[in-house]
């Protein structure tokens, strides 16, 4: 008999990694074909632009969830629920009326963790209060062991699988990678987010035109905690205008074109999980620069498929693009061992068969 996995899924839109991985996952063959699979979209937003915006549509919305949700757990009483869990605000308390109901019932519980900061919240008694609540008795998927210390203090260690995120293979036009022209473009995809390191980089590429190198470097993503104006002053500030451009958010086709032209991926983040646009990068087969945060060290091989350095640290930043920058054979054999990585490793086949593995191993656990 086929086991019942009910999946509560961040579906986009808005577009974030655990949507992303969600969507994988609704359309996976795989583990649709592995197991009776029902899903539920949790998200009360079903535009960009809904994201953080009370309105009435999104209360309704989320009474409808709830609804669907007793619907599902009284008509077929799933063996395991699969969760995105979220760490803080309003999403994580309304992942606690989640789990609520499936302790209620009994139901075996598989957190996918996306993001963190469980220890750092759980000096305030309410978070730590809830936290023991929702993680006892609960398996955890993370993405890296590098995480683990986020949740030592609830999960123990016999409780966590890892399974890092796998993307789909783009369609990737070798021909346009093998023609770029000069001179080198670096690009940042991401929001425009002081956490992503934006105002970091902005000083390193100044120091980089204050060596004389020639390079340009292309800003994707939406506007954050600064916007177009503010980062047009920053750049200028540092004299970047002419090398410095923020495209705004590209998507599909325009986005690709951006990859298929650009010779070095850059993401001098602060605070990330496992970036999945680090694996963009790598099937584009082009070098990352990155920082020692998250899980990032497991996907980015510092002085192999890239360079990882200290947060913060612009002169190490500055450091590694030059060396980049000026050798286009370190750049080659870097993006290709890169692209290797991510074929070897973080496939979207590659995650749904470690996830359908996973699901199983909870299933058949006494």
């Amino acid at each position: 008999m086929t086991n019942n996995v009910l999946f509560i899924l961040h579906l986009p839109p808005p577009v974030h990694g655990s949507s992303m991985v969600g969507q994988s996952i609704k359309n996976s063959k795989l583990i649709n074909n592995s197991f009776d699979c029902r899903y539920v979209n949790i998200l009360v937003s079903r535009a960009i632009n809904e994201t953080g915006k009370p309105s009435s549509i999104k209360i309704l919305r989320f009474i409808g969830v709830w609804f669907k949700l007793l619907a599902e757990v009284l008509k077929k009483k799933p063996d395991v629920c699969y969760l995105a869990l979220t760490a803080t605000g309003s999403a994580f308390y309304k992942d606690v009326l989640l789990v609520a109901l499936l302790r209620a019932f009994h139901i075996k519980r598989v957190y996918h963790l996306h993001n963190k900061g469980f220890s750092q919240n759980s000096t305030n008694k309410a978070y730590n209060f809830f936290y023991r609540f929702v993680f006892k008795d609960a398996d955890i998927i993370l993405l890296s062991i590098q995480l683990y210390s986020d949740i030592k203090k609830f999960v123990p260690l016999s409780h966590v699988t890892i399974c890092p995120n796998g993307i789909a293979d783009a369609n990737i036009n070798t021909q346009s990678i093998l023609l770029k022209e000069k001179p080198v473009k670096i690009m940042f995809l991401s929001n425009l987010c002081v956490s992503k390191g934006v105002l970091i980089l902005l000083e390193a590429c100044s120091i980089l035109q204050q060596r004389g190198i020639e390079f340009e470097i292309d800003f994707v993503g939406a506007e954050g905690d600064l916007n177009a104006t503010q980062f047009s002053e920053k750049a200028m500030k540092h004299q970047l205008n002419s090398k410095a451009k923020y495209l705004g958010k590209k998507y599909d086709v325009e986005k690709q074109n951006i990859f298929e032209t650009s010779d070095i991926f850059i993401h001098p983040t602060l605070s990330d999980c496992f970036p999945l646009v680090l694996l963009e990068a790598m099937q584009y087969s082009l070098p990352v620069v990155s920082t020692f945060e998250g899980g990032i060290s497991d996907i980015v091989e510092d002085g192999i498929t890239g360079y990882l350095v200290p947060q913060k640290n612009v002169e190490a930043l500055a450091e590694k693009l030059e060396s980049l920058i000026k050798d286009p054979e370190l750049r080659h054999q870097m993006g290709k061992a890169g692209r290797q990585k991510y074929e070897s490793e973080f496939t979207l086949n590659a995650f749904e068969t470690r996830l359908k593995n996973i699901l199983q191993q909870v299933l058949d656990k006494q």
